[in-house]
């Protein structure tokens, strides 16, 4: 491929025709022979030099490659790159000198190119066909997307991009995920690791925004030999700004939407040993009950803090170390007086019914009042870092 760019000089459209040239269409792989011309016009200069990105006889081509044709001189007046799958699509560029596809390549198929050139009242063609090199499963990753098509989030929803195998080249990757909002807002992407990039806005987004994710990474090369498997579009809305502050001191939450108290809610939270985090979570997702069993957080069976609860119900995750917001109907007389659960926050049936009802993914809830810290990496943790060192976990 070192020699197949664009303006290298392996051009495909031959040098010069000969008086007496009868054919009028072209040859199969380049070669210009005046297309349109008569059989007994001799004099009719020779059509441009038409050139490609892709190799002559290439056993396969990479899929990464983003096919461009361009003239030498004159301009390129149509190109037509086919396969089984439909066309591959692109653009000539407004001066016409250059055509650049504007999708890569699908793993394992089979292209046919003709492009056709003028130049001072002559014309050249070329054809070409050509393979994209075939890829396993395992030499693809696939981006998986939070939220989902047409959801409406709370404001502190991050966008989240799970890929299946690792992006050891996170910068290229990077370059071809975007996040638009309306009305516009500043953000960054942060790669909690090879396999995990969050987006989130300088600030929580702004109720009522419109938000489109545009994951374009087929056929990009991500490392190690490993390409994009697909590109994912997702759409989604921001509905009203919900933001619950929780203090563990004063043992209440304080329930706001659009900057106006709807209610304060007597709550419990963490007792001595279990001590919930302070810090900003988000809502993780929503479970009308939800079976909460002591030793998915450690607390063996037999212990005296053991619990195996079958049927709590209106449960919200806040963390994935198993913090949630839920009905504690047990612990109705502490609630308001004293921190009695196991790091949950917990509240009243009647509370957490309403609280659920009105409560969304994406939902920020402010925690206040301990000595122990909320972690970035444990749940939607993204605004427990200034937006400065956010921006440090770009790889741009």
């Amino acid at each position: 491929m070192a020699a197949c760019s664009v303006g290298s000089d392996d051009s495909d459209s031959a040098p010069g025709a000969g008086a007496g040239q009868g054919d009028a269409t072209g040859s199969t792989d380049g070669g210009a022979t005046g297309e349109g011309v008569a059989e007994d016009d001799a004099t009719t200069p020779v059509g441009p030099a038409i050139k490609l990105n892709v190799a002559k006889g290439a056993p396969a081509v990479p899929v990464s490659t983003l096919v461009k044709v361009a003239a030498e001189t004159g301009a390129l007046t149509s190109v037509a790159i086919s396969s089984p799958e439909g066309e591959l699509p692109g653009a000539i560029s407004d001066d016409g000198v250059s055509w650049t596809a504007s999708e890569r390549l699908e793993p394992g198929t089979t292209y046919s190119l003709k492009a056709v050139a003028e130049a001072d009242g002559a014309s050249s063609q070329v054809r070409r066909t050509f393979t994209a090199s075939p890829l396993t499963l395992d030499e693809q990753t696939y981006p998986s997307v939070a939220p989902l098509q047409g959801e409406t989030v709370g404001v502190g929803m991050p966008v989240v991009v799970t890929f299946d195998l690792p992006v050891t080249d996170r910068a290229e990757f990077e370059k071809h995920m975007t996040v638009t909002a309306s009305p516009a807002q500043a953000g960054s992407w942060y790669w909690l690791s090879d396999t995990t990039a969050h987006w989130r806005p300088k600030t929580y987004w702004k109720p009522g925004s419109k938000v489109a994710v545009d994951v374009d990474v087929n056929g990009v090369d991500a490392g190690n030999g490993i390409y994009g498997q697909e590109d994912r579009v997702v759409d989604f809305n921001v509905g009203k700004a919900h933001i619950y502050q929780v203090s563990a001191k004063t043992h209440d939450m304080k329930v706001f939407e659009n900057g106006k108290l709807l209610r304060t809610l007597p709550i419990t939270t963490g007792k001595e040993g279990f001590t919930t985090r302070s810090g900003v979570k988000v809502i993780m997702e929503k479970f009308e009950s939800k079976r909460m069993n002591s030793e998915t957080v450690g607390i063996p069976q037999g212990s005296s803090e053991s619990y195996d609860i079958d049927n709590v119900q209106w449960a919200m995750r806040v963390t994935n170390s198993g913090e949630f917001i839920h009905a504690a109907p047990w612990s109705v007389g502490s609630q308001g007086y004293a921190n009695v659960s196991h790091g949950c926050t917990g509240m009243s049936t009647d509370n957490a019914a309403w609280l659920y009802s009105i409560s969304r993914r994406g939902d920020v809830v402010e925690y206040t009042g301990t000595d122990r810290p909320m972690t970035f990496d444990n749940g939607y943790g993204d605004w427990n870092k200034s937006f400065k060192d956010y921006q440090g976990g770009s790889a741009l």
